[in-house]
């Protein structure tokens, strides 16, 4: 039997609809009313775990899940050991550095070294700058990051960027890309090379599924 982790968000929708289309139905998450976390698929022949998408890889890292859904972003942030599958092409949005509109600052090598920069993606920013050659100290922050430069305790923030939107409505625009971050089919390495319960048939499918769409 196996058992895959779903992300919470933006991209469980595209994650279900990517399954269903090769015979496993978890679309009972979709339901506003459903408070479960664990559901099996209509044909019971496989279980899905629903997820915060930074989980979702502890999850398939430990082995309580053999295949996994998850941001590329997340993957790049806490680099766990898992096997990296297959590029989903979907839930596309950038990593990207941000400043006040006010901000005199347009490139990221113009901000002033051992400026402040705010992030959740805290291993994500620290790379970067270190491969810029730019010290800076890393402030983490978990909940609204926009917040960082509009009250005045961070020069700039490294964080997800889709529209846009959130940005311009706090005054705020990019001044540079990071990297492109899209869903990821990720998988248990042991599960992987051993091919428990028949997982390689269900990657190849999914495969085939995301070629004929």
């Amino acid at each position: 039997m196996i058992t895959v982790a779903l992300p919470k968000g933006g991209l469980l929708e595209d994650s279900i609809q990517l399954l269903r289309s090769i015979g496993l139905d978890f679309s009972a998450f979709l339901d506003s009313s459903n408070r479960q976390l664990e559901i099996w698929d209509t044909t019971h022949t496989a279980k899905a775990l629903l997820v915060r998408n930074y989980d979702v890889p502890v999850y398939v890292e430990y082995g309580q899940a053999q295949l996994g859904i998850v941001g590329y972003d997340i993957l790049r942030e806490k680099q766990p050991q898992v096997a990296h599958l297959v590029d989903l092409e979907f839930g596309r949005c950038r990593m990207s550095v941000a400043v006040k509109q006010s901000s005199p600052y347009r490139s990221t090598l113009e901000l002033p070294p051992h400026c402040r920069v705010a992030s959740k993606f805290v291993n994500c920013a620290r790379e970067y700058f270190q491969q810029l050659d730019l010290p800076v100290e890393i402030v983490p922050l978990y909940g609204s990051v926009e917040l960082g430069p509009i009250t005045g305790m961070s020069e700039a923030i490294v964080d997800l960027v889709a529209t846009g939107r959130t940005l311009k409505e706090n005054n705020l625009i990019e001044i540079d890309p990071l990297f492109e971050s899209t869903a990821r089919l990720i998988a248990h390495p042991l599960s992987y090379r051993i091919n428990r319960d028949g997982l390689n048939q269900t990657i190849a499918q999914l495969r085939q599924a995301l070629v004929a769409a």
